[in-house]
């Protein structure tokens, strides 16, 4: 019986599709665009969990063997239980030379070749390079010339346009130096540029003494074992096929790691914020068949059955619209690639993984949120006695139900909860997820208590409509009548702004504050960068007038399996060029057995001046330093300050920046002293410094569409419902201007409400937020930003209503007076 049952309330459910298109079109509408969210989502996170990248220069070797490139921790959970992690170190792992001769004595090996890579720049571009011998991995020929055997000769890529006989003027680690092409290659890399030097230059270059970065290994057969154990010996590891792409491309697996976090956190935002707004538009549709329903229910149809036809309703809308918005949001996720490889957060060659798990992901979440949309709007409509149904649907009660009054207290405190939570964090990696989850909580809170929300701000609004004369009264009636309608328009216009608020101001407040930080921190007068080689800065500190030069590199730490950020400096002078905010010991004793730490680092870390930490620099290479200081400027500098001679020798990038104190020295002076290198001011400098947050707008912006769409949606469903109202109204002799005047007042209203709700959901949680990670209670808002969100806000809203309302009125009033709602 029950499946019969079922059956004949889906034959009623596609019935009553079919005669209300329009009803349904804003639930398929708020439904498809939730689908391509989750799965777009669902294909960054299918590709940072399983994403791979295939070799380019190391294709022509079977093995490659080199540096471990993640640091381990074993966690003991127990006497008997002991679980090892791993977090990817953010430099190459160099090996030692000598591990080259070990995999020569290998049985069945037959040809070994080493590498060592440096940066090289020219031309005004990033050259990878290498020493000659090295070509053999790729496999690289030459097509004219020869190759490099001088100190002052390289071999140039096709691609470069360079050809036999050229001088190319070259920066690196070393120092700047003119080289003669001896030799163009027959080949290309599509993803890396790259420069050839004589095998003895490359190993002077990148100045690691005793150490290459990788060695390809050619066996005549199978010895995987045998390389292995070989490998443990020099704490190396071997690697075939695509895993060789993830130790050439080292950000192909930042980037992949970076997918998993930010497609989840886009992932399960944009599901929870899809919930929220399908029950939003599920809810208003079934007022506008209260009396429908109603109807049904006096004829005898049981609650079972109402239910069954609303779930019926909302699992067809859901299968079509989640099937359409599954297909889209492919096209969705590789334009976010295409979006992220352009802004340099993914490497070009890390394809995109499609499958048909995201697919199936999204279409079960959005019929999933259709019939829980549906079950969770019908409770109240299918619980009621018929006769209470009937006058409900004439006459709506303001009453809201006690359950939902106890839901929404509770979100409230679980708003409040999140929200100190949140003032304690002070890592991003701890709070932006949070950050986001504490805005939607608000936000479900203020959806649920929406109703008594919205008469409380009708009756406070209601003076000012009054003089809006008859437009204004009947605007004041409207709403009075309607709070539920009002509420159902507040929910997504207050998510909206929340959400934009919290996504933008998120970003403004972390940059303005390390921007803040850095200005106030900068003594120099001039920053020459970026790669700046060592030589250019002893030049610089021979000049007339120069009192001190700081040279500067970026790079990150580990301590334990927690990655800080840091900078490497030159401690002489270093006052003069830099002043880190020290509150406790001093800078004067930074050398490369010590460190200074940020104060928030060191509440982390649980340190004071005079401690020991061990770490792990960028390229796996283990120290142990004393801290010689704590500093507050942690924002603008890193959170770790260590001596540039410790570092230099361990990161991928040893030319950094310069920084210059000399108040009588010009820019032009500098420039003659460092040729080809850029001269910025203080300002420039800390200008060009500045975070960018991009990849974090593109990713979260879809949010923002989502919820302008579903702002949209909403409006222009409540007006497009209340055809017989407005045929009455016209008949009883109210003009159509002033119709559309009580319109906008009415949506006026409701923006009015939604902005100062948004607002004051976005100023909570901004606040938390800045107090946790820059330790002042006040974000940073630019008011021209702020303004354009409310406009926007304000703008969509009045076009959602003003399109519909004009395409109602233009029909004649005796015509939609017999109209359906």
């Amino acid at each position: 019986m029950g499946a019969l049952i079922s059956l004949e309330m889906i034959s009623v459910a596609l019935k009553t599709l079919r005669h209300r298109k329009a009803a349904f079109a804003g639930a398929f509408v708020a439904l498809f665009c939730a689908a391509a969210l989750v799965c777009a989502c669902g294909m960054l996170l299918d590709t940072g969990l399983r994403g791979s990248v295939a070799p380019e220069r190391y294709a022509g070797a079977p093995v490659i063997v080199t540096g471990d490139q993640f640091v381990h921790q074993t966690v003991r959970k127990s006497e008997e239980k002991a679980k090892t992690k791993a977090k990817q170190l953010s430099e190459q792992a160099w090996v030692p030379a000598s591990l080259a001769d070990r995999l020569r004595r290998v049985p069945g090996v037959s040809r070994v070749v080493t590498e060592v890579s440096f940066p090289a720049y020219a031309a005004g571009r990033r050259f990878q390079g290498h020493g000659w011998e090295s070509a053999a991995l790729t496999p690289y020929t030459l097509r004219t010339g020869r190759a490099p055997k001088a100190a002052g000769e390289v071999v140039v890529e096709a691609a470069s346009g360079l050809s036999v006989g050229a001088r190319v003027p070259v920066r690196t680690a070393a120092g700047s130096g003119t080289y003669l092409v001896t030799g163009v290659t027959s080949q290309d890399l599509p993803s890396q540029d790259t420069l050839f030097f004589a095998t003895a230059e490359a190993r002077r270059i990148a100045g690691r003494a005793g150490q290459v970065g990788a060695i390809g290994v050619f066996p005549r057969v199978d010895v995987s074992e045998a390389l292995k154990d070989a490998a443990a010996e020099g704490r190396a590891l071997a690697y075939t096929g695509d895993e060789r792409g993830t130790v050439e491309f080292l950000g192909a697996e930042k980037a992949r790691v970076k997918l998993i976090s930010l497609g989840g956190a886009l992932g399960g935002t944009s599901l929870l914020v899809a919930i929220l707004v399908v029950v939003g538009t599920f809810a208003l549709s079934i007022q506008q068949r209260q009396r429908e329903i109603a109807l049904l229910r006096a004829v005898a149809a049981t609650p079972r059955q109402v239910r069954g036809m609303l779930g019926g309703e909302a699992l067809l809308v859901g299968v079509v619209a989640g099937s359409l918005g599954s297909a889209a949001g492919v096209g969705l996720g590789f334009w976010l690639r295409s979006r992220f490889v352009a802004l340099g957060a993914m490497p070009e060659n890390l394809r995109l993984v499609v499958s048909p798990f995201p697919m199936l992901a999204a279409l079960g979440a959005a019929v999933l949120a259709a019939w829980a949309a549906a079950y969770l709007s019908a409770r109240r409509a299918v619980r009621i006695r018929p006769v209470e149904a009937l006058g409900e649907a004439e006459l709506p009660t303001a009453r809201v139900p006690a359950g939902r009054m106890v839901a929404g207290l509770l979100c409230a405190a679980g708003g409040v909860v999140l929200t100190l939570v949140l003032s304690t964090l002070s890592t991003e990696a701890a709070s932006s997820p949070l950050t986001l989850l504490t805005a939607l909580v608000w936000t479900v809170a203020v959806s649920l208590l929406g109703p008594v929300i919205a008469r409380t701000a009708t009756a406070l609004l209601g003076v000012p409509l009054r003089a809006a004369r008859t437009a204004g009264y009947l605007a004041g009636a409207g709403l009075r009548a309607t709070s539920k309608r009002l509420a159902s328009v507040v929910t997504p216009l207050s998510l909206m702004v929340a959400l934009t608020c919290t996504i933008l101001f998120v970003q403004t407040t972390m940059g303005h504050a390390a921007q803040e930080q850095a200005t106030a921190g900068t003594r120099a007068e001039h920053v020459l960068g970026p790669h700046v080689p060592s030589g250019t800065a002893a030049a610089v500190r021979g000049l007339p007038g120069v009192e001190a030069v700081t040279e500067v590199l970026r790079t990150s730490v580990r301590v334990g399996l927690d990655k800080y950020g840091a900078q490497a400096v030159t401690a002489d002078g270093l006052g003069r060029t830099m002043d880190l905010g020290v509150v406790a010991g001093s800078l004067d004793g930074l050398d490369d057995g010590s460190v200074a730490v940020s104060r928030t680092a060191a509440e982390r870390l649980g340190v004071s001046a005079g401690a020991k930490i061990r770490l792990t620099l960028g390229d796996g290479t283990p120290a142990e330093l004393r801290v010689v200081a704590i500093y507050s400027r942690g924002l603008g500098f890193g959170d770790l300050t260590l001596s540039r001679a410790l570092v230099a020798g361990h990161v991928d990038d040893p030319l950094g920046t310069v920084l210059v104190a000399a108040p009588s020295v010009t820019r032009a002076d500098l420039e003659r002293a460092a040729p080809g290198v850029g001269v910025l001011d203080r300002a420039q400098a800390v200008e060009a410094g500045a975070a960018n947050a991009e990849v974090n707008y593109v990713a979260m912006g879809l949010i923002i569409a989502f919820t302008a769409i579903a702002v949209v949606n909403t409006i222009a469903m409540s007006t497009s419902s209340r055809s017989r109202e407005l045929a009455l109204l016209r008949l009883i002799g109210t003009t159509r201007r002033q119709v559309l005047r009580m319109l906008s007042l009415e949506t006026l209203v409701a923006v009015v409400i939604a902005v100062t709700l948004g607002t004051g959901i976005a100023l909570i949680t901004l606040a938390a937020f800045s107090t946790g990670m820059t330790g002042s209670v006040v974000p940073h808002i630019p008011p021209l930003t702020y303004l354009a969100v409310i406009c926007a806000a304000g703008g969509l809203a009045l076009l959602a209503t003003a399109l519909p309302a004009r395409l109602v009125l233009s029909r004649r009033p005796v015509e939609m007076i017999g109209a359906r709602d």
